[in-house]
């Protein structure tokens, strides 16, 4: 399994930096091969600076060894060897009037002294984080992801929808990161579902990010926009990174286990503000996103 889905990811990577750079038309991504000492490595791909993305990362990584000890109290064992492999992305584009989007797709499995898988799971998802809300994105967005829930179990898509407006929850800020999508973990083998009904479901998903998002990009990308309009996105990118380094597991994950710093903190934006006290204007677009955000729509 985990080198069925490892090709996948290759593949996906491939295909997804392949149809970013065509949109841009200007930029290319950047690319580094790099390796763990604990065991493992990945592929990092960046652009920068191009004429629709101002920052975005498309990273594959697979890392293995010994299961650190910070990573052992959290998931409650003692010494175990494990493998990781995924996708993780973050598009953050030039035009405020386009959604920044994050997207994961990955694989897990711990062994005991034997080297035997003793568990083994699935997670991901892909969310959109707006900064002017035009409704008929979120609704595409989130009906393109329904639709590769509906495939597999009618109650994923409410199920994973709900998981996703829970998790990308800024507590200390009691407001939404954007307009959410999918969010799943822990998808395990049970009566009902193989790890091979699980890598299907979680490969259509990953099959659907481009279908979910370039639209968006496309329809937005040639919108005028001034430099109020620019401020804005800045500010609440400034939300963005507070989420990612306050409560993002896998930012977690990544320190925690010697990951790539480089790579890690990759999904963090350019140029962002932290204005005191801030409040848009009363009856303004931006005062609209702000009012969404406080409680999550049913946007499919």
């Amino acid at each position: 399994m985990k080198d069925k889905f490892y090709e996948y990811i290759l593949n996906l990577q491939d295909r997804i930096t392949s149809k970013l750079e065509a949109i841009d038309g200007t930029a290319k991504f950047r690319e580094d091969l790099w390796k763990r000492a604990e065991g493992g490595g990945g592929r990092t791909r960046v652009i920068e600076n191009g004429a629709v993305f101002e920052k975005g990362g498309v990273n594959i990584s697979a890392v293995h060894g010994a299961l650190p000890k910070s990573m052992q109290n959290y998931f409650g064992v003692k010494d175990a060897d494990f493998f990781a492999c995924g996708l993780s992305l973050v598009l953050h584009p030039k035009s405020p009037m386009i959604p920044t989007v994050h997207a994961n797709w990955r694989y897990f499995e711990m062994y005991d002294e034997q080297g035997k898988i003793v568990d083994q799971w699935f997670g991901g998802g892909q969310d959109l984080t707006p900064y002017y809300l035009f409704d008929e994105d979120a609704a595409h967005f989130h009906t393109v992801c329904k639709k590769a829930c509906d495939k597999y179990d009618s109650d994923f898509y409410p199920t994973y929808k709900k998981k996703c407006d829970d998790y990308f929850w800024n507590t200390h800020r009691n407001e939404a990161r954007g307009v959410g999508g999918l969010f799943f973990d822990y998808c395990k083998a049970t009566g009902k579902k193989s790890m091979h009904n699980w890598y299907d479901f979680v490969t259509e998903v990953g099959d659907s990010f481009l279908e979910a998002y370039v639209p968006i990009v496309e329809k937005r990308k040639n919108i005028s926009f001034n430099e109020e309009q620019r401020a804005w996105q800045e500010i609440r990118r400034g939300r963005y990174v507070e989420f990612n380094l306050v409560h993002d597991k896998g930012t977690l994950f990544g320190l925690k286990t010697n990951g790539r710093i480089e790579s890690i903190l990759m999904s963090l934006p350019p140029h962002v503000q932290w204005r005191y006290d801030h409040h848009p204007e009363k009856g303004s677009e931006e005062e609209r996103l702000l009012h969404i955000l406080k409680k999550p729509k049913d946007w499919a």
